[in-house]
């Protein structure tokens, strides 16, 4: 989020991309397609050059689709959490957003299943308490630190209202 997209006395406190973890698969199938596709050019195999160059394209054509999907998406989703609200910003050609102020927010729970432990991330649900679902976050690094962030903003936005 750029400073010019902030209110008046808006100030980001956690700017976050999903976890790489994202893109562990696309990487790795990736690689393993840059493996057979050298295999198939080393190896002394009985095949024409014309199957070759359409194995070859092929190849490549699978290493984009598996691989560009889901990087882009990685790239372009961001949670921000500001000193007013909670933003999470996705999209690669459509960019799609949604804002929930601080003093809305009723609670603030996060789930770490076995692989998200591994990685060092887990689910961010945010509710606001209107008949929307929750805002979830999906793989969010250092996921308890940014709830117990969350929370003290949270607990702080309602402490000086009530001033």
């Amino acid at each position: 989020m750029r400073e010019e997209h902030l209110a008046e006395g808006e100030t980001i406190v956690l700017q976050l991309r999903t976890h790489p973890k994202k893109i562990v698969k696309p990487i790795l199938l990736l690689l393993v397609l840059v493996v057979i596709l050298i295999a198939i050019w080393v190896l002394p195999l009985p095949v024409d050059p014309i199957v070759l160059w359409f194995a070859t394209a092929i190849l490549v054509v699978l290493g984009l689709v598996a691989s560009a999907g889901p990087f882009l998406r990685w790239r372009t989703t961001r949670y921000i959490i500001t000193n007013q609200r909670v933003a999470l910003r996705t999209g690669i050609l459509t960019q799609t957003g949604r804002d929930i102020p601080l003093y809305r927010i009723n609670n603030v729970t996060f789930e770490k299943q076995l692989s998200d432990r591994i990685f060092g991330c887990g689910t961010l649900v945010i509710s606001d308490g209107t008949d929307q679902p929750g805002m979830v976050l999906d793989d969010v690094p250092d996921v308890e630190q940014v709830q117990r962030t969350l929370q003290d903003l949270v607990r702080q936005g309602k402490l000086l209202s009530d001033d």
